[in-house]
């Protein structure tokens, strides 16, 4: 994949690494804009990480990420309950204060997933410097609630999105 990156970017100002975003080193305020798409939930010590983001960031900089959503991982299979005919009854949300290490599922895989709720991840920002720009849960369209499975997508929410300026 970075090998794709450096030839449809291959631009001497970016600099390309295959590591772990924990094991991420960066001079302090030495970047603008930190983007995370559905990874934080895969890291272990969040605030760890947050704490060393703020430091990269330069004064103003940018945080934007998305997780899954605490209901979604709270329970840690992220499926639905089902009846004995198969129909959806509900989304199961238990152990939500209770943070940590969670096994899931995703393309056919077991994986480990670290659950927090939305308080720790809000919390760790304004505890860290960072002032909340946007707080978003999104939910599907209007015109998508008609294919098939989307209206049960408005039952819970699934997806966080944050966006944070370092102050």
């Amino acid at each position: 994949m970075l090998e794709e990156a450096k030839k449809r970017h291959p631009d001497p100002k970016i600099t390309y690494q295959c590591v772990a975003m924990e094991e991420v080193t960066l001079p302090p305020a030495s970047i603008d804009v930190v983007l995370s798409s559905l990874a934080f939930h895969y890291v272990a010590t969040f605030e760890t990480l947050i704490k060393s983001i703020s430091v990269w960031l330069k004064s103003g900089g940018v945080l934007v990420f998305s997780v899954e959503h605490p209901v979604y991982t709270a329970e840690g299979s992220q499926d639905w309950q089902y009846d004995r005919q198969g129909e959806i009854q509900h989304f199961p949300v238990d152990h939500y204060y209770y943070e940590g290490k969670r096994q899931a599922r995703f393309l056919g895989e077991t994986v480990t997933k670290y659950h927090r709720t939305l308080t720790t991840y809000l919390m760790t920002l304004l505890q860290n410097g960072f002032i909340l720009e946007k707080v978003i849960e999104p939910q599907p369209p209007e015109e998508l609630l008609e294919v098939p499975g989307m209206k049960d997508e408005m039952r819970r929410p699934m997806m966080l999105l944050i966006a944070a300026r370092k102050s």
